[in-house]
This record gives structure tokens, C-alpha cells and sequence, in this order.
């Protein structure tokens, strides 16, 4: 890695680290983290989620594009090979192509029309259990590792504002 971009690495860390230490509320923690990961990885569609287990809900926390995906809406996840990997045992899911999205998605449409190829799904954790879902899509052949581990490191930096949420709700 060049010099160059080691260095713009570290500023947007640390410009990242003192926008969460300074916010003042869940919504902030997500732009601050929503802006980081949108700089480091590029255009794409990001959503933050609470999990609620009971309803088998995903509640949108929060959304790069508002009007695609409006925060506050919800989406009912029956049981699948996704959720139980996501949602139930708590491991990253990864899906590359058309045909990955379209398995796992009923609006694969919208997906395509925002230009999105491929997804990173982190579960987001509380207490060893998965309380929400950090979800990146875009335009990708094929994730790298490095862009996995990145996204990993994003999202848990979220599952606090996540926990946050679901205590003030409580």
C-alpha cells in the first residue's frame, strides 16, 4: 500500500473516531459511519437494521438511499437458508451475481436499479446474540477480503447504535 493512501486511511480512522466519540445520538453514530464506509468502499446502497426476532422482522435504522429505502420500514424474513446463516447463527453472508441477489431478495428489481451487483450482510451483536444487520450492496464482480474485513470492522462500530436503539425503545 502506498504511502499516500496509508495516510488517507489514518485521517478518515481517525476523523471517523472523533465523530462517534462527539454524537449525540444513535442517527449520528450512523451518518458518521454511514459516510465512513460509503468514502472507504465506494458508491452502493447501505442499511443499518434492528432484528426483531419475534415478529421475524428487519426494521431499517437507517439507509444511504432514503428514497429507495426508507428508514423506519420493515421487511418480514421467513425462514430461509439466508436468515438462518445471518440472522440465527450469526455469520457474514456474501453474495456475488444476479442470481445470489435474486435468492435471497424479493426486491432484487430495486437492487439492480440502483446499479448494485453484490452484498455484504454483518450481523450486529448484543450480548452474543444478533440484535440487527449491516448491509452493504454494489457494484462488484467479487468481494475482496480486505472488503469483507473492512465492512466487519464497520459494522461492529454500528452494533453499539444499534443496542442503543433498541434500549431507548425499551
Amino acid at each position: 500500500m502506498s504511502l499516500l493512501r496509508t495516510a488517507s486511511l489514518v485521517a478518515a480512522a481517525n476523523a471517523l473516531c472523533e465523530q462517534l466519540q462527539h454524537a449525540r445520538d444513535p442517527g449520528a453514530a450512523f451518518d458518521a459511519i454511514g459516510s465512513a464506509t460509503l468514502h472507504a468502499l465506494g458508491p452502493g446502497l447501505l442499511t443499518i437494521n434492528v432484528w426483531h426476532a419475534g415478529p421475524a422482522q428487519i426494521e431499517r435504522l437507517w439507509s444511504s438511499h432514503p428514497s429507495a429505502y426508507p428508514v423506519g420500514g420493515r421487511k418480514q424474513k421467513g425462514d430461509s437458508p439466508w436468515r438462518r446463516q445471518l440472522l440465527e447463527r450469526g455469520e457474514v453472508f456474501v453474495g456475488e451475481g444476479d442470481a445470489a441477489l435474486a435468492a435471497v431478495f424479493d426486491d432484487v428489481q430495486l437492487i439492480r436499479a440502483l446499479g448494485c451487483t453484490a452484498v455484504v450482510n454483518v450481523p450486529l451483536y448484543c450480548q452474543s446474540r444478533v440484535i440487527g444487520t449491516f448491509n452493504y450492496l454494489a457494484d462488484r464482480s467479487a468481494w475482496s477480503p480486505a472488503e469483507v474485513a473492512a465492512l466487519r470492522v464497520l459494522a461492529a462500530l454500528a452494533g453499539s447504535a444499534v443496542r442503543d436503539c433498541l434500549e431507548a425503545r425499551a
